[in-house]
């Protein structure tokens, strides 16, 4: 089922505990981003793994079928990592969150989405979700690799203070990102401890911070649109010329694939 003159893109849910219950949900200012900075409907997709309370839903979902619905996907950010298993790492220091239905949703969705040229926008936890799920690794801890940054907010701050600038990334020539036309310098915030360590076959470096760390990567040679950025850009998207380029540009993709489909149905 399509949405009537709008394309929909969707937004895989991290899963969490609220009291005695686990809940499927996504933050509300990737939400507001996907509506407001690419101009689509938001359809969160529930975690397909095995949960405490059900079979696994992805026995009832074809995801060839839900793409068939979607215009573009959105990989958010989330308080948890990507275990270590899925790109043979070693074990997660203890009290590190995981979310292993969040995994099982969208490794498996970003590789079928590119197979199907289907706009892929990730962000934080989403592009080291697209790194593993192309066959790269990732630092777990990026503060205690020598010559790296923390990385890390504080967590103690004000929301306002976590997701200030904290350090410039520079954009490489001749990617997605120098293609917007914004400049090779911007400030962005930084709120992760995980980081891209071995690129994936198939990415290409979109920018770093000046430490060296992978800040944004792409998919060379994609049928459609896809990225993703270290950062959060849709944080105050409003307010930053490269948060507002980037969502303008998933967008002009999504709209791009949802006329297709339309011009092919008619």
């Amino acid at each position: 089922m399509r949405a009537p003159g709008i394309p929909v893109v969707g937004i895989p849910c991290d899963i969490f505990d609220k009291g005695l219950h686990p809940f499927h949900g996504v933050g509300e200012k990737y939400i507001n981003a996907v509506a407001h900075g690419a101009r689509a409907l938001p359809l969160l997709i529930p975690g397909l793994g095995r949960g405490r309370d059900l079979e696994p839903i992805g026995s009832l979902l074809d995801m060839a079928g839900l793409l068939d619905s979607l215009d573009g996907i959105f990989l958010t950010g989330s308080p948890s990592n990507v275990e270590p298993a899925r790109y043979g790492g070693e074990p997660s220091a203890p009290g590190t969150s995981h979310d292993p239905q969040r995994d099982a949703t969208t490794l498996p969705l970003i590789r079928l989405a590119l197979e199907r040229g289907i706009p892929l926008f990730c962000v934080c936890r989403g592009m080291q979700e697209l790194n593993v799920a192309l066959g790269g690794t990732l630092h777990q801890r990026v503060q205690e690799v020598p010559g790296m940054m923390d990385h890390r907010e504080d967590k103690h701050a004000s929301r306002e203070l976590q997701y200030a600038p904290a350090h410039e990334v520079i954009i490489e020539e001749g990617g997605v990102l120098a293609g917007l036309g914004i400049g090779s310098r911007h400030r962005v915030n930084s709120l992760h401890a995980q980081g891209v360590d071995r690129l994936a076959p198939g990415l290409r470096v979109e920018a770093r911070a000046p430490d060296g760390l992978i800040e944004a990567l792409s998919v060379e040679g994609s049928r459609a649109l896809a990225f993703g950025v270290q950062w959060h850009p849709e944080w105050q998207l409003r307010e930053h010329e490269l948060s507002l380029a980037l969502f303008g540009a998933f967008g002009a993709a999504v709209w791009s694939q949802y006329r297709g489909k339309d011009a092919k149905s008619a």
